[in-house]
């Protein structure tokens, strides 16, 4: 499938989930007028360091909600549908990068096993507590699994490329698995600001 990328450093979408975008470059105020026209989806992806290099996997996101200003800037919201793997970036003339990519089979309803989900539980309180941050934790409780663990992957503080290998893994599991271990590395140290976080 051809995917129009917007290649934005820390900016992670998962699928199921909602990423808020303000748009104001021309390249990519272009990229937003053309989504519209045709079927409303942008491809996010990282870059590599400051070239032009991209990772391998992103997220395809449609555009939900979406306020187009007076000076051609927009603020919109991606809502996260497939992951995709970059097969090869295409020679194109529109200002926007476009990519070549196939999606990825994610499995649509999957679940955690009763002590996977206990022991991320335990893990992300441990963390919340030792980073100042104030959790809803009752409305935590009724998260499925896939909305618990894809949104802490999200809006988590790790670094680009935590965030990068959490989007990788293969599998649910694996993600959580790996949020755990990332929980309990960058629990250890204490730059992170607190504050209110907030799953939906």
């Amino acid at each position: 499938m051809r995917l129009s990328i917007f290649p934005l450093p820390g900016a992670i979408l998962f699928p199921g989930l909602a990423l808020p975008l303000h748009l104001f470059e021309p390249r990519y105020r272009a990229l937003a007028s053309d989504a519209l026209a045709r079927d409303r989806r942008i491809a996010m992806i990282q870059p590599q360091g400051p070239g032009d290099r991209l990772y391998d996997i992103g997220c395809v996101g449609r555009i939900g909600e979406v306020e187009a200003m007076e000076d051609g800037r927009y603020n919109l919201v991606l809502e996260g549908e497939t992951r995709f793997r970059v097969l090869r970036e295409l020679e194109v003339t529109t200002p926007f990068r476009q990519v070549e990519a196939e999606p990825i089979a994610d499995a649509e309803f999957e679940v955690l096993a009763a002590v996977e989900r206990a022991g991320f539980e335990q893990e992300a309180r441990a963390f919340a507590d030792a980073q100042g941050y104030s959790v809803d934790w009752d409305a935590v409780t009724r998260l499925d699994d896939q909305t618990l663990i894809n949104g802490v992957s999200q809006i988590a503080p790790f670094d680009f490329a935590a965030k990068q290998a959490l989007l990788e893994a293969p599998d649910l599991s694996a993600r959580c698995e790996l949020l755990i271990q990332l929980m309990q590395f960058f629990g250890a140290r204490s730059e992170w600001p607190g504050g209110k976080v907030t799953l939906q």
